[in-house]
């Protein structure tokens, strides 16, 4: 097969359900007209508590060969694997795309194609603060300028391209300062795209809106914490938060992917790891916007249709109503692939 129909993926396997959404992953990748090779690296807790910076060093050898890696859920011990590989590959970006999909129960009778991008760093997440006496503690909050601009780009470039406009939110009216800053950076941003419309919200305004009319919400960019609630909120909009897949991205010095991580929102579910029972829906649109990201846009949107189709067609696991287990779920999406591929 000729170079360009080969695609080498890092792969960051953990904890709970990863090695069964890892095998779905791989068994939808045979079915592709691509041959795909992954290179796993062991990011267990168990094997991070024999050595952290052994596992680290790996997938970061990986993720720099190929560009390009698939995460796991993993367990957050002493350190969140997640913050660690966000800090060592310099994620600024992560990339929520939320959509309601036909046959899964919802509280909400419109349809949301939304698309959530938050800072990846900064916020109140850098800092974990200090006790000050016995009655109060502080922590500081940080807004910077180049990952606020490298957010804004990715948002207003997607938005072009899906032909919408840009929604920014915080809380600018409080937070004068950091959300201040964050909401310039992007008008700064938004003088390159002519053809973009913009407007700000404030964030506690934003999530009644998007209660009562989400359809009206396309592309919405936030700083760090912001885009964390709103990516959970918007999963339950459209009825799981399995069904969230994920994108982080750094950017070199002429604001283009430098590296790129897709992972499922979900968590390690060790309640059911090991019985065959998970969904791996998330895992599986992960792997789509990968494909998409390098380039195989008709596969990546071929396998996203794939999944949504088995879902909207009752062809679903358990926790969305259905009776398939794992492997059969994932049988059923590559048989709604193979036959378009």
């Amino acid at each position: 097969m000729p170079d360009r129909e080969k695609l080498h993926v890092a792969e960051f396997l953990g904890d709970g359900i990863s090695a069964e959404l890892s095998e779905s992953v791989h068994t939808v990748a045979t079915a592709l007209p691509l041959a795909v090779e992954f290179h796993p690296v062991d990011l267990s807790l168990e094997n991070r508590r024999r050595d952290a910076n052994a596992s680290y060093d790996a997938a970061m050898a990986a993720i720099t060969t190929h560009r390009v890696a698939m995460k796991y859920p993993t367990v957050t011990e002493k350190e969140s694997p997640n913050k660690v590989l966000r800090e060592r590959c310099n994620f600024s970006v992560i990339h929520r795309p939320v959509a309601s999909i036909a046959g899964v129960r919802t509280r909400h009778q419109g349809k949301v194609d939304l698309h959530i991008i938050r800072i990846a760093v900064g916020g109140t997440y850098e800092d974990a603060g200090r006790r000050i006496g016995t009655e109060a503690a502080v922590s500081i909050r940080v807004i910077e300028r180049k990952p606020a601009r490298e957010a804004a780009l990715y948002a207003f470039r997607l938005a072009q391209r899906l032909g919408c406009d840009v929604v920014s939110s915080s809380k600018y009216t409080i937070q004068r300062a950091t959300d201040g800053l964050f909401e310039e950076v992007v008008l700064e941003v938004k003088k390159q795209f002519a053809d973009v419309g913009h407007k700000s919200e404030l964030f506690d305004a934003l999530l009644y809106k998007m209660l009562l009319d989400s359809e009206s919400y396309r592309v919405v960019v936030t700083p760090n914490e912001y885009g964390d609630f709103l990516s959970d909120m918007a999963c339950g909009i459209v009825g799981s938060i399995g069904m969230g897949a994920s994108a982080s991205y750094s950017f070199d010095e002429r604001g283009e992917v430098a590296l790129a991580m897709f992972d499922p929102a979900g968590g390690t579910a060790p309640d059911i790891a090991g019985k065959g029972v998970c969904n791996p829906s998330a895992a599986l649109l992960a792997f789509a916007m990968l494909l998409t990201h390098t380039g195989f846009r008709g596969l990546g949107t071929m396998l996203d249709e794939a999944v949504r189709g088995a879902i909207g067609d009752g062809e679903c696991t358990r926790d969305l109503g259905g009776t398939l287990n794992t492997a059969q779920f994932t049988a059923a999406v590559c048989k709604r692939f193979s036959a378009r591929a």
